[in-house]
């Protein structure tokens, strides 16, 4: 099995528009954070997690030649307005692209891109739209996707709610602000772990660095990934000041299992 992380940035990206700090002034290639995204391939199946805003550009950077389909974590704007991205995909499967997620988030992207969903709204011959189909996943029932056993997780994200994914030996969580009892229960056992971890001070909203590093402490996994980072935390920093198993992602980071 093999994870890539596609975009490890918060919802503003790094570098942030109109900012010269030492981060977005970086020379370094893995302080340049797109929105947050991943793919987890295995055998003949490839599933992407979230279609933030450069997805295209993340997926011709790592390579992407197939998708078979989309987990989506929550509605918010950075982990969805990428879709239409999804148009060359599902074009080259010839078939229609399953989209898997959250009720209120399937809900959402139906409503928000009814173009796509829509099927009185048709392409003026020679044009085309994406070919996708929305499908409901509940929180710790497991479903089998492409043969790979996903295992939606709910958390708490704000005023909404997100949903994790742990895929058989691989645990992928974003803009989460807190890993309940029964979370890590089930994380039990994952080799790789991927973590949003916003900044060293608490957010209201997302776990801080710290709250990140003492959930892969209790998780336990081999090796702890954390992604969702900000401006004011650039890799070489981070890379001194986490503990041993834990360490920054970056876009394009490919981790085998």
């Amino acid at each position: 099995m093999q994870l890539t992380l596609l975009g490890t940035g918060t919802s503003m990206g790094v570098p942030q528009i109109g900012c010269d700090c030492a981060t977005c002034r970086s020379e370094d290639p893995r302080d340049r954070r797109s929105r947050t995204a991943a793919l987890v391939s295995d055998g003949d199946t490839a599933l992407l997690i979230d279609t933030p805003p450069e997805l295209r550009l993340q997926l011709l950077a790592a390579q992407v030649r197939q998708v078979d389909a989309v987990l989506y974590t929550h509605l918010h704007a950075d982990h969805v307005h990428g879709i239409d991205d999804l148009r060359s995909i599902s074009i080259a499967r010839h078939a229609v692209l399953p989209l898997y997620g959250p009720r209120e988030t399937m809900d959402h992207i139906e409503r928000s891109f009814r173009y796509i969903f829509d099927d009185g709204v048709i392409p003026v011959p020679g044009t085309s739209k994406p070919r996708l189909e929305t499908r409901i996943l509940e929180a710790n029932r497991p479903v089998s996707i492409g043969g790979l056993d996903v295992l939606p997780l709910a958390f708490e994200h704000g005023h909404a709610t997100v949903f994790g994914y742990r895929i058989g030996p691989v645990g992928y969580l974003t803009d989460v602000k807190r890993v309940s009892p029964a979370a890590m229960r089930a994380l039990a056992g994952v080799e790789v772990l991927v973590l949003n971890a916003l900044w060293w001070r608490e957010h209201p909203t997302h776990l801080s660095i710290p709250d990140a590093v003492e959930v892969a402490r209790e998780v336990g996994a081999r090796r702890t990934f954390l992604t969702h980072l900000t401006h004011e935390t650039s890799h070489r920093d981070l890379l001194k000041r986490l503990p041993a198993g834990v360490e920054p992602g970056y876009d394009g980071l490919q981790v085998e299992i």
